[in-house]
């Protein structure tokens, strides 16, 4: 039995969700986090000391760290297109994944949507958000040249690395910002939100969290 915690408008649970959902697996959700609270419990705490989202409850086993949670389940349950047996070749989309996650993820979610959709206007500092995005386009157009060559940031079929990259997406081409050209950047979001794995999990409403600092 598979049992996620964690808000579905969190960025970080989005990217588990959505590779729950293409890895075709049945599992429950527990709100928590943010407005419903929870983390700092002594039961939360013992399936993650560090008291953050998400958590996957396998049986009894307690997993914390979407990349690492995301490995764990392409092993098991993953094609070999996804996530393949040979450790050379994982290793490819494995340095791509821990790329997405650390330099796209980590240079877009607090320094640029939070500071925007998540901070009250008259709380915002422009300069600092136009220098933000400028470091984070710095490595998206990395992306956008891969996938100028290929469809997915891998090859011809999506796998873990475009989970880490593509989740945060969504929300970069949606909020106020101003954003270079990166056509085929663009053209793989596009792609994304063909599939209804994404539609679901990724594309959903985060007005809840606008305007809360």
């Amino acid at each position: 039995m598979l049992t996620v915690y964690g808000r579905a408008t969190s960025s970080n649970v989005q990217a588990l969700l959505w590779g729950l959902e293409e890895l075709g697996l049945t599992y429950d959700r527990i709100d928590c986090g943010e407005i419903y609270g929870g983390l700092d419990t002594p039961e939360f705490l013992a399936m993650n000391p560090h008291g953050r989202i998400p958590v996957l409850k396998v049986d009894d086993t307690a997993l914390f760290e979407t990349g690492a949670i995301l490995r764990y389940l392409a092993t098991i349950h993953a094609s070999e297109s996804f996530w393949p047996a040979d450790p050379l070749e994982r290793a490819q989309i494995d340095m791509w994944a821990e790329w997405s996650k650390y330099e796209v993820s980590g240079r877009f979610t607090g320094p640029v949507f939070w500071r925007t959709a998540r901070t009250k206007p008259e709380n915002r500092d422009p300069k600092l958000i136009r220098e933000n995005v400028d470091r984070l386009e710095a490595e998206l157009i990395k992306a956008d040249a891969r996938l100028g060559d290929m469809p997915y940031l891998c090859g011809d079929t999506l796998t873990l690395a475009d989970i880490q990259l593509g989740h945060v997406l969504y929300r970069y081409f949606d909020i106020d910002i101003d954003r270079r050209n990166l056509t085929a950047l663009r053209a793989f979001y596009e792609r994304l939100t063909e599939r209804p794995t994404y539609r679901k999990t990724v594309m959903i409403s985060y007005e809840d969290l606008r305007n809360t600092f």
